[in-house]
């Protein structure tokens, strides 16, 4: 039997999000990523004797736009705690966060995987400041013989979201983060730069004999910075907890790291040595006071999500599929949109924006945002296509020319003569010498081989090097086999 027949899997997630704001949160340093080491700190997030922290109110902003995207009740009356821990990349030796009462509480994410549509719960989400890195010499921190310390990232403004025990398998875990981050993403909530940590995933996990009621012995793997890395790291762990439990062995509640150069878990400390945080609240701050005014001056600035997006498109004629792969980039999905403002055929545009404009971004290696080709200018195209100016085959080298040279479709059809010919006069001129010169293809017609048909026109476009309109093309040919 496999392992899911003999257990279930239940895991909850806790995502760090870093907060897209341009200062600390609780200072004015800058938050920019890929500084000098400890270039980017002062008084405040060094925790130096007599400097005191000052709520950036953007922070709220953004945590208050994150909870409404994520469903969750704003409090109106939240406050910060001090959560109290030694180590090396935390100068205060405490972290600023919020213990019971967080900012929001009670959300939930709608996801789909298979066909089946589940909810996921969100306990809370709450804002606190982010700890320094430690720079290791290996791999990870196990496997290193000496690690430095960057405090760069001390302070950042980060809103931890925490999500219920709901999911049952790793396709539900994958589907949860990937949409949790895409609202995160939509909201500009956070830049949402996995490789720049600017999400991190932090994976509970626990496994019970089918049938039993109580939740099994969980571990806790930390920092996992990518969807592959948390699916490789499900996969092992339900292996390893698995082997565990059917071997007779307890299963250690534990704070393990993620290896992914041998794709294992390490222990980083048991239950026994688990820290006891010794929540207090932060006097240095007041509490924080959120009226419905403000909670419904920032719900005024929501965006459409991602669930909604995906419903719109859908409504258009786009298929799961294609709604789902539009709407997975903000960037492309808001390009899609601009796009369709000039051309509206959704389906085609979709084929286009999926097919070669991915292909050519993927191919020069540049971002939708940085794509030579605007959307409007691929809405001009796809219409010279349907009315017939230049073919789809045509279109697909303008479409490379326009990455290359970032000109409209028009002046690029106009100043390499690739124009459609549907001149009737000048195609027959075309065909009389092609049906000339295939005598054989002309008795095969006669005979009854009308596929030979499709031989001659793509005999004809090859002669008008693909500029020959291809319907028109069909027609005379059949009219003028008929005549001979």
């Amino acid at each position: 039997m496999s392992i899911s027949d003999r257990y279930e899997m239940v895991c909850g997630v806790e995502v760090h999000v870093e907060l897209a704001t341009k200062t600390k949160i609780f200072c004015n340093c800058s938050t920019e990523f890929g500084g000098e080491q400890n270039t980017h700190v002062c008084p405040v997030c060094m925790a130096l004797p007599g400097a005191l922290p000052v709520l950036n109110r953007e922070v709220v902003d953004l945590a208050i736009k994150a909870g409404l995207g994520l469903n969750c009740e704003i409090a109106e009356f939240s406050k910060f705690d001090r959560k109290n821990y030694f180590y090396p990349d935390s100068p205060k030796n405490y972290q600023i966060s919020q213990f019971d009462l967080p900012i929001c509480k009670n959300g939930f994410v709608d996801i789909e995987v298979e066909g089946e549509k589940k909810r996921i719960g969100i306990t809370r989400a709450h804002m606190e400041d982010d700890a320094g890195k430690l720079v290791h010499s290996g791999e990870t921190i196990s496997t290193s013989h000496e690690s430095n310390v960057d405090y760069n990232r001390t302070g950042v403004p980060l809103l931890e979201i925490v999500s219920e025990p709901d999911m049952r398998s790793i396709p539900e875990v994958l589907a949860f983060l990937e949409e949790l981050v895409k609202i995160m993403q939509y909201t500009e909530v956070s830049d949402c730069r996995l490789e720049q940590g600017s999400v991190r995933f932090d994976i509970n996990v626990s496994l019970r004999p089918w049938g039993q009621k109580e939740f099994g012995t969980r571990t806790e793997s930390k920092n996992l910075n990518s969807f592959s890395s948390v699916r490789r790291c499900l996969e092992y762990e339900v292996a390893r907890q698995a082997q565990l439990l059917d071997d007779g062995e307890e299963v250690i509640q534990e704070t393990l790291t993620w290896d992914e150069g041998h794709g294992i878990t390490l222990s980083l400390r048991s239950k026994e040595e688990a820290h006891d945080y010794r929540y207090f609240p932060e006097p240095d701050l007041p509490p924080l006071v959120i009226d419905r005014a403000w909670v419904e001056r920032v719900r005024q600035t929501l965006p459409e999500l991602p669930a909604a997006r995906r419903e719109r498109l859908k409504a258009l004629g786009l298929s799961d599929y294609d709604a789902g792969v539009i709407t997975n980039s903000k960037a492309l999905s808001d390009f899609f949109d601009e796009a369709l403002k000039g051309y509206h055929d959704a389906k085609n545009l979709a084929n286009w924006t999926m097919g070669e404009f991915t292909r050519l971004l993927n191919a020069q290696g540049v971002s939708v945002e940085e794509s030579p080709v605007k959307p409007q200018q691929l809405g001009a195209l796809l219409n010279l296509i349907d009315k017939g100016s230049i073919s789809g085959k045509i279109g697909k080298s303008v479409i490379e020319e326009m990455f290359a040279s970032g000109k409209d479709p028009e002046v690029i059809v106009k100043e390499k003569g690739l124009a459609q010919i549907s001149d009737e006069g000048a195609l027959l001129k075309i065909i009389d010498e092609l049906l000339a010169k295939n005598s054989q293809s002309v008795e095969d017609y006669k005979a009854g081989k009308t596929q030979v048909i499709g031989f001659l026109v793509g005999q004809t476009m090859k002669a008008t090097k693909g500029q020959a309109n291809p319907g028109v093309v069909n027609n005379l040919l059949k009219e003028r086999l008929a005549q001979l």
